[in-house]
């Protein structure tokens, strides 16, 4: 009786985490898909690479919507209620624009189930956003359901699970996740690569520039190492950060983004700033300002409006971030720039005016 009873306890126990699956798909509805839109923003410059090369990888054409232009931002802010920050009204305004251009838009869900390496709520409900938003015009939407980005294996079953849907066998949906991965990872690679070359020139001509200085001569001018620190799809986006990215490099300063470098390092990192931080982008780009600090001259941040994430990492970098100048800067929707470029040359004329010296008294 006794051992009838604890078998019986046993049995109604939920299986462990490791042995939980998704359920899957069991009908191919997506099968007629053949042209994949992917709007170019959000996740999209974090995890484009993988998107557009798992979809090429199972036979799909992919079509991803142009550069971010007034008309596309426009039309994001009118479809969008006010609450939205502006990424997600630019992002908005990219999936308009691929209407007509595809058989179906990719937007995907990207839940919090792991609370370090999250992400905004907006990245979990960009799925259901997208087709009330679009409800009356029958767009298609194709999605899935990413429980941990971080994870290849949760990647793969939620692609390999989509790629169910759109009729590919279980075996060339892993090969094509597999190919994306690859790339992904060699994509991330090169550009942490070139942040760190970045950094190790800058080293290197200030070394030799104080050392001009040493021996008299002045000729040698001292290098202007600025961190960029915004969201990739801030950052890499000409039209919301052009005319920080520009102002900076027309002063001849050095740009390196913190979103780029090397995100395993960054994310290890970020937990001698915070042990609870529950965003993973956000903790990467704190990682990111410690592991970069000592070889850089300034930071500059970038949020779009209004950012809850950022209004809280932010505050917390401003606050906590010491011994290096930072430049606060918050865009939105207005189309004019000269304020920002007043505030970043400002910003850039202090730092040089240190690097001389700075006030000297008598």
């Amino acid at each position: 009786m006794i051992a009838g009873t604890a078998y019986s306890r046993r049995a109604a126990r939920p299986a462990p985490r490791y042995l939980r699956r998704l359920p899957v798909p069991q009908t191919t509805d997506w099968a007629d898909v053949q042209v994949v839109g992917i709007p170019r923003a959000l996740l999209f410059y974090r995890f484009g690479v993988l998107w557009t090369t798992f979809f090429e990888s199972i036979g799909r054409t992919v079509v991803v919507s142009d550069p971010t232009d007034k008309a596309i931002a426009d039309g994001g802010d009118r479809l969008s209620v006010d609450e939205c920050c502006l990424a997600s009204k630019v992002f908005i305004g990219h999936v308009e624009s691929l209407a007509g251009r595809c058989d179906a838009v990719f937007v995907p869900c990207y839940p919090t189930s792991d609370h370090r390496s999250g992400f905004c709520t907006k990245f979990q409900s960009a799925t259901d956003m997208v087709r009330n938003t679009f409800r009356d015009d029958k767009l298609r939407v194709i999605s899935c359901e990413v429980q941990n980005a971080r994870k290849a294996k949760d990647v793969r079953r939620a692609f390999c699970d989509m790629a169910a849907r759109m009729g590919v066998a279980p075996k060339d949906a892993r090969a094509a996740f597999k190919a994306a991965w690859d790339a992904q990872r060699a994509h991330d690679e090169a550009l942490a690569t070139a942040q760190e070359r970045t950094l190790r020139r800058l080293v290197d001509e200030r070394r030799a520039a104080d050392a001009a200085a040493a021996a008299g001569d002045d000729a040698v001018a001292r290098p202007l190492g600025i961190l960029v620190v915004a969201h990739p799809y801030i950052s890499h986006d000409p039209y919301l950060s052009g005319a920080v990215i520009d102002s900076l490099e027309e002063m001849g300063a050095t740009v390196v983004y913190a979103d780029a470098m090397d995100h395993e390092r960054a994310y290890k990192k970020s937990f001698e700033f915070s042990g609870t931080m529950p965003w993973l982008i956000n903790r990467e780009l704190i990682g990111s300002i410690l592991l970069a600090q000592d070889d850089i001259d300034g930071i500059v941040l970038i949020s779009a409006f209004p950012c809850g994430p950022d209004s809280m990492t932010d505050d917390a970098i401003m606050r906590c971030i010491q011994g290096t100048p930072i430049l606060n800067l918050m865009i939105d929707a207005q189309s004019g720039t000269a304020g920002v470029e007043t505030r970043v040359e400002s910003f850039v004329d202090i730092l040089r005016f240190q690097q001389k010296g700075g006030y000297v008294h008598e």
